[in-house]
Protein backbone atom coordinates (compact mmCIF):
# COMPACT_ATOMS: atom_id res chain seq x y z
CA UNK A 1 0.00 0.00 0.00
CA UNK A 2 1.27 3.60 -0.93
CA UNK A 3 2.69 5.34 2.13
CA UNK A 4 0.42 8.41 3.70
CA UNK A 5 1.70 11.75 2.06
CA UNK A 6 1.41 10.12 -1.68
CA UNK A 7 0.52 12.84 -3.83
CA UNK A 8 -2.87 11.99 -5.30
CA UNK A 9 -2.14 13.33 -8.65
CA UNK A 10 0.79 10.88 -8.61
CA UNK A 11 -0.91 7.61 -7.56
CA UNK A 12 -2.85 7.08 -10.20
CA UNK A 13 -0.04 8.58 -12.87
CA UNK A 14 2.24 5.83 -11.50
CA UNK A 15 -0.44 2.92 -11.76
CA UNK A 16 -1.17 3.91 -15.35
CA UNK A 17 3.12 3.99 -15.91
CA UNK A 18 2.84 0.22 -14.29
CA UNK A 19 0.34 -0.94 -17.13
CA UNK A 20 2.04 0.88 -20.03
CA UNK A 21 5.42 -0.85 -18.76
CA UNK A 22 3.79 -4.44 -18.14
CA UNK A 23 2.31 -3.85 -21.55
CA UNK A 24 5.13 -3.11 -23.45
CA UNK A 25 7.67 -4.90 -22.16
CA UNK A 26 6.57 -7.64 -19.91
CA UNK A 27 6.47 -7.82 -15.50
CA UNK A 28 10.20 -9.25 -15.51
CA UNK A 29 11.44 -6.32 -17.79
CA UNK A 30 9.33 -3.80 -16.03
CA UNK A 31 11.65 -2.22 -13.29
CA UNK A 32 11.66 0.77 -11.31
CA UNK A 33 13.58 2.67 -13.66
CA UNK A 34 11.29 1.77 -16.64
CA UNK A 35 8.17 2.67 -14.86
CA UNK A 36 9.31 5.57 -13.61
CA UNK A 37 10.59 7.00 -16.89
CA UNK A 38 6.97 5.90 -18.20
CA UNK A 39 5.67 8.24 -15.44
CA UNK A 40 8.10 10.84 -15.63
CA UNK A 41 9.44 10.75 -11.83
CA UNK A 42 12.22 9.90 -10.00
CA UNK A 43 12.77 6.21 -9.33
CA UNK A 44 13.29 7.10 -5.83
CA UNK A 45 9.70 7.92 -5.57
CA UNK A 46 8.26 4.80 -5.95
CA UNK A 47 11.06 3.15 -3.96
CA UNK A 48 9.92 5.57 -1.12
CA UNK A 49 6.26 5.45 -1.32
CA UNK A 50 5.82 1.71 -2.90
CA UNK A 51 8.52 -0.17 -1.31
CA UNK A 52 9.63 -1.08 -4.85
CA UNK A 53 8.00 -2.76 -8.09
CA UNK A 54 5.99 -5.49 -5.74
CA UNK A 55 4.84 -2.55 -4.12
CA UNK A 56 3.54 -1.26 -7.38
CA UNK A 57 2.00 -3.76 -8.78
CA UNK A 58 -0.45 -4.53 -5.56
CA UNK A 59 -1.68 -1.05 -5.63
CA UNK A 60 -2.07 -1.65 -9.73
CA UNK A 61 -4.00 -4.55 -9.11
CA UNK A 62 -6.13 -2.75 -6.34
CA UNK A 63 -6.93 -0.45 -8.93
CA UNK A 64 -7.95 -2.50 -11.37
CA UNK A 65 -10.06 -4.49 -8.71
CA UNK A 66 -11.54 -1.31 -7.49
CA UNK A 67 -12.53 -0.25 -11.69
CA UNK A 68 -13.98 -4.16 -11.92
CA UNK A 69 -16.23 -3.69 -8.84
CA UNK A 70 -17.79 -0.39 -9.45
CA UNK A 71 -18.05 -1.09 -12.89
CA UNK A 72 -20.43 -4.71 -11.69
CA UNK A 73 -21.78 -2.37 -9.05
CA UNK A 74 -23.21 0.12 -11.59
CA UNK A 75 -24.44 -2.53 -13.96
CA UNK A 76 -26.44 -4.34 -11.66
CA UNK A 77 -28.08 -0.73 -9.94
CA UNK A 78 -29.50 -0.56 -13.59
CA UNK A 79 -31.08 -4.22 -13.43
CA UNK A 80 -34.41 -5.29 -12.08
CA UNK A 81 -34.26 -5.98 -8.68
CA UNK A 82 -35.87 -9.68 -8.71
CA UNK A 83 -34.99 -10.34 -12.55
CA UNK A 84 -32.05 -12.87 -11.65
CA UNK A 85 -31.15 -13.19 -15.66
CA UNK A 86 -30.44 -9.58 -16.43
CA UNK A 87 -28.76 -9.79 -13.07
CA UNK A 88 -26.18 -12.23 -13.78
CA UNK A 89 -25.76 -10.94 -16.81
CA UNK A 90 -24.65 -7.78 -15.76
CA UNK A 91 -21.95 -9.17 -13.36
CA UNK A 92 -20.66 -11.47 -16.38
CA UNK A 93 -20.69 -8.33 -17.94
CA UNK A 94 -18.69 -6.30 -15.54
CA UNK A 95 -16.07 -8.45 -16.35
CA UNK A 96 -15.78 -8.11 -19.29
CA UNK A 97 -16.39 -4.59 -19.73
CA UNK A 98 -14.21 -2.62 -22.27
CA UNK A 99 -11.88 -1.05 -19.83
CA UNK A 100 -11.23 -4.97 -18.67
CA UNK A 101 -10.51 -5.55 -21.62
CA UNK A 102 -7.79 -2.83 -22.66
CA UNK A 103 -4.33 -4.30 -23.48
CA UNK A 104 -2.38 -2.85 -20.56
CA UNK A 105 -5.04 -4.02 -18.33
CA UNK A 106 -5.37 -7.41 -19.61
CA UNK A 107 -1.34 -7.69 -19.57
CA UNK A 108 -1.58 -6.53 -16.04
CA UNK A 109 -3.70 -9.05 -14.85
CA UNK A 110 -1.56 -11.81 -16.35
CA UNK A 111 1.35 -10.97 -14.48
CA UNK A 112 -0.98 -10.48 -11.53
CA UNK A 113 -1.44 -13.99 -11.71
CA UNK A 114 1.66 -15.63 -12.16
CA UNK A 115 2.67 -13.16 -9.01
CA UNK A 116 -0.12 -13.99 -7.14
CA UNK A 117 1.20 -18.20 -6.35
CA UNK A 118 4.45 -17.00 -5.05
CA UNK A 119 3.43 -13.52 -2.86
CA UNK A 120 1.05 -13.63 -0.16
CA UNK A 121 -0.11 -10.40 -0.57
CA UNK A 122 -1.10 -10.90 -4.14
CA UNK A 123 -2.97 -13.97 -3.35
CA UNK A 124 -4.96 -12.25 -0.67
CA UNK A 125 -5.98 -9.86 -3.40
CA UNK A 126 -7.00 -12.66 -5.60
CA UNK A 127 -9.15 -14.73 -3.59
CA UNK A 128 -10.71 -11.10 -2.30
CA UNK A 129 -11.73 -10.90 -6.18
CA UNK A 130 -12.85 -14.68 -6.42
CA UNK A 131 -14.85 -14.84 -3.28
CA UNK A 132 -16.13 -11.25 -4.42
CA UNK A 133 -17.64 -13.36 -7.85
CA UNK A 134 -18.82 -15.96 -6.81
CA UNK A 135 -20.87 -14.10 -3.66
CA UNK A 136 -22.25 -11.68 -6.12
CA UNK A 137 -23.15 -15.00 -8.37
CA UNK A 138 -24.76 -16.52 -5.70
CA UNK A 139 -27.26 -13.61 -4.44
CA UNK A 140 -28.97 -13.94 -7.65
CA UNK A 141 -29.00 -17.62 -7.79
CA UNK A 142 -29.66 -18.75 -4.35
CA UNK A 143 -33.45 -17.12 -5.53
CA UNK A 144 -34.49 -19.52 -8.16
CA UNK A 145 -31.69 -22.56 -7.59
CA UNK A 146 -31.00 -25.01 -3.60
CA UNK A 147 -27.89 -23.77 -2.38
CA UNK A 148 -25.89 -26.68 -3.61
CA UNK A 149 -27.35 -26.42 -7.37
CA UNK A 150 -26.56 -22.79 -7.08
CA UNK A 151 -23.09 -22.92 -5.55
CA UNK A 152 -21.95 -25.37 -8.79
CA UNK A 153 -23.21 -22.98 -11.40
CA UNK A 154 -21.99 -19.95 -9.50
CA UNK A 155 -18.12 -21.74 -9.43
CA UNK A 156 -18.81 -23.12 -12.79
CA UNK A 157 -20.06 -19.55 -14.29
CA UNK A 158 -16.02 -17.88 -12.77
CA UNK A 159 -14.79 -20.97 -14.63
CA UNK A 160 -15.93 -19.74 -17.31
CA UNK A 161 -15.26 -16.02 -16.89
CA UNK A 162 -11.54 -16.88 -15.67
CA UNK A 163 -10.75 -19.61 -19.02
CA UNK A 164 -12.42 -17.22 -21.47
CA UNK A 165 -10.30 -14.57 -19.92
CA UNK A 166 -6.94 -16.76 -20.28
CA UNK A 167 -7.71 -18.07 -23.61
CA UNK A 168 -8.39 -15.13 -25.03
CA UNK A 169 -5.65 -12.66 -23.74
CA UNK A 170 -2.91 -15.06 -24.91
CA UNK A 171 -4.60 -15.23 -28.29
CA UNK A 172 -3.75 -12.49 -30.74
CA UNK A 173 -7.05 -11.10 -31.57
CA UNK A 174 -7.43 -10.40 -27.61
CA UNK A 175 -10.52 -11.31 -25.95
CA UNK A 176 -13.77 -11.02 -27.26
CA UNK A 177 -16.14 -9.86 -24.73
CA UNK A 178 -19.37 -9.92 -26.59
CA UNK A 179 -18.50 -13.95 -27.68
CA UNK A 180 -17.57 -14.69 -24.06
CA UNK A 181 -20.90 -12.91 -22.62
CA UNK A 182 -22.76 -15.26 -25.27
CA UNK A 183 -20.83 -18.60 -23.99
CA UNK A 184 -21.93 -17.66 -20.59
CA UNK A 185 -25.51 -16.94 -21.69
CA UNK A 186 -25.88 -19.97 -22.95
CA UNK A 187 -24.81 -21.60 -19.99
CA UNK A 188 -27.20 -20.19 -18.02
CA UNK A 189 -29.98 -20.58 -19.82
CA UNK A 190 -29.46 -24.28 -19.56
CA UNK A 191 -29.12 -24.29 -15.81
CA UNK A 192 -31.82 -22.40 -14.50
CA UNK A 193 -35.33 -22.90 -14.19
CA UNK A 194 -37.76 -22.65 -17.33
CA UNK A 195 -40.41 -20.38 -15.32
CA UNK A 196 -36.97 -18.12 -14.32
CA UNK A 197 -36.29 -17.93 -18.04
CA UNK A 198 -39.74 -17.32 -19.07
CA UNK A 199 -40.30 -14.51 -16.87
CA UNK A 200 -36.87 -12.58 -17.83
CA UNK A 201 -37.80 -12.69 -21.58
CA UNK A 202 -41.58 -11.26 -20.78
CA UNK A 203 -39.74 -8.31 -19.10
CA UNK A 204 -37.38 -7.81 -21.62
CA UNK A 205 -40.08 -7.99 -24.35
CA UNK A 206 -41.73 -5.12 -22.13
CA UNK A 207 -39.05 -3.08 -21.55
CA UNK A 208 -38.32 -2.91 -25.57
CA UNK A 209 -41.87 -2.04 -25.67
CA UNK A 210 -42.05 0.46 -23.62
CA UNK A 211 -38.94 2.30 -25.53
Amino acid sequence: MPKVGMPAIRKPQLIDATMQAINAVGLQKASVVTISSYAGVSPAIINHYFGGKDGLLEETMRSILRQLSAGVRQRLDLCTKDDVVERITAIVGGNFDPVQLDSKVIKTWLAFWSQAMHQPQLYRLQRVNEKRLISHLMIELKRVLPYERAKFVALSIAALIDGIWLRGSLSPNGIDGQLAQRIIADYLEKQLPSETLALHRQRQLLKRALL
